[in-house]
């Protein structure tokens, strides 16, 4: 009987000669296949370096008879997408693109004295011309820059400004002017004021490497119907991660004239988005400010986020009564600067022996209600404002409900006094109460203890700004010497809100 061995066909003996063929090489065939080699690659190199960037310099002249400096696009790109993947987005990384005006510079750089630091934040004011007294202009405003004539470009708004295509492009030159280590271009106006600690803390929640176009919308909804709901107002500033603006100038000049009918600047960004195909990344931090009248209805309800931006400051009421618009600002800055992720943040919570409600806008303001109101009347914005375009009160993109005639309907109302750190991380803020000259009060009996109430001292520990990557909850809040203590004072803290519990009246 023959053995297995000897009847079993090996499928692969039959490839053994196909895959592993005897090769004779011959040392001169050796010798002439790495000439070639060597040769092929040379010119492979030589073509390389020589066609694949533009030079930094070209030869054609501009109508001036100057130089034309060509942008080095894949050397910028390659300089700013971070490698460095791990490391937290900062200050440093973030350049500024302010646009202005000589002719209102004066008036509105009280704006960016704000917030600049300077050697500290990077950018530039971009101005139409030349300041006047420009070599007197303190070293507290960011340096300014002259933009680049825009008259080639097409502009036919009827009821705009031809400055909108010049504002446009100023992110185009932003970019060109190649500075390092640039994750993100933020775009605003000389009447905007940033808080930059928040900025920071939102665009460090995403991925500076990806194509992010991050703004907020028009409050007034009329607004958004005019121009978009899917754009980021300009004033209120948006940013752009440096991957993104890389395509976008690109084909920014193109837009300008493809759009030349669109009114504003942010408008004809928005229209090249919509050709790269980026929508606009929503964070309610941003306030475009398109109101009119008293903001405290907007501020006092504050969307669960961090404050970003605010614009149009010029146009409504000063933040804090009896005070300038400047002096408002510097007062909320400086609550601010204590804790930047807590800034305006609401809360709100009972006192159940006394069965009053208590709502307060951290760094700001605080309500007292001698009733027990629920959360979902206190989380919602006074209409203390109008629209931005008509003056009506309304709509706007979020739910408002009136204030009221009748002083026994409102709530009695408490303004920062002053501010203290207390040991480690905690502050004590003092809200006093405020009284509007020839306002009528409440002559009910239920109302007298708490028109008593003269002071509120609110204290919290330093918000982590790292709770902005979780999942958002407005913290809670609780009286602490509710019936007792002090008759005209309130003790009262905020607080991250314990497992179930809610803001629920009984």
């Amino acid at each position: 009987m023959p053995s297995t061995r000897e009847t079993m066909w090996d499928p692969l003996k039959t490839w053994k000669f196909l895959v592993w063929p005897t090769i004779t090489i011959k040392p001169i065939d050796l010798l002439k296949t790495i000439l070639a080699i060597f040769t092929v690659s040379s010119i492979s190199l030589f073509l390389y370096f020589a066609f694949s960037s533009q030079p930094r310099w070209l030869s054609s002249l501009n109508c001036n008879n100057k130089p034309v400096r060509s942008f080095d696009h894949q050397n910028s790109i390659a300089k700013n997408i971070s490698s460095k993947a791990f490391e937290r987005t900062n200050l440093s990384h973030i350049q500024f693109g302010i646009g202005g005006s000589a002719k209102t510079w004066n008036q509105r750089r009280r704006y960016c004295e704000l917030w600049w630091r300077p050697n500290v934040t990077r950018g530039f004011i971009w101005l139409d011309e030349k300041p006047p007294n420009d070599e007197n202009l303190p070293l507290t405003l960011p340096p300014y820059k002259i933009s680049q004539d825009t008259s080639r470009f097409k502009y036919t708004s009827w009821y705009g400004s031809r400055s909108a295509v010049r504002m446009a492009r100023i992110v185009k030159e932003s970019f060109e002017l190649g500075l390092d280590n640039v994750r993100w271009f933020v775009m605003g106006d000389d009447d905007t004021v940033f808080f930059l600690e928040n900025l920071v803390t939102v665009l460090d929640k995403y991925d500076h490497n990806q194509m992010y176009y991050i703004g907020g919308n028009s409050e007034s909804v009329e607004q958004d119907v005019i121009h978009s709901y899917t754009m980021a107002y300009g004033g209120g500033g948006f940013a752009i991660s440096y991957p993104l603006a890389a395509e976008l100038v690109k084909v920014l000049d193109g837009c300008i004239d493809r759009y030349s009918s669109f009114y504003g600047s942010d408008q004809k960004v928005q229209g090249c988005m919509s050709e790269i195909g980026i929508p606009v990344t929503k964070e309610l931090g941003f306030h475009q400010v398109d109101i009119r009248g008293n903001p405290y209805g907007l501020l006092a309800a504050h969307p669960l986020a961090p404050l970003v931006s605010l614009h149009h400051l010029d146009y409504v009421q000063p933040i804090f009564p009896g005070m300038t618009q400047i002096d408002s600002l510097k007062k909320l800055i400086s609550a601010y600067e204590n804790d930047p992720s807590r800034a305006l943040q609401h809360s709100f919570c009972y006192d159940l022996k006394r069965n009053w409600s208590v709502s307060v806008s951290w760094g700001y303001t605080l309500q007292l209600y001698p009733s027990l109101v629920t959360a979902k009347n206190l989380e919602t914005a006074f209409l203390t404002f109008q629209s931005w375009r008509t003056w009506n009160n309304g709509p706007f993109t979020f739910n408002t409900r009136p204030i009221g005639e009748d002083p026994c309907e409102r709530p009695v109302m408490y303004f920062l006094d002053r501010a203290q750190r207390l040991n480690g991380d905690r502050t004590l803020f003092t809200y006093t109460r405020h009284v509007e000259e020839s306002a009528k009060e409440c002559e009910r009996p239920d109302y007298a203890p708490a028109l008593a109430i003269e002071f509120f001292n609110v204290s919290s520990a330093k918000l982590n700004p790292a709770i902005w990557r979780m999942a958002p909850r407005r913290q809670c809040c609780e009286v602490i010497n509710g019936g007792d203590g002090v008759d005209n004072l309130v003790q009262v803290k905020i607080r991250s809100c314990n497992r179930f519990e809610s803001v629920t009246p009984p």
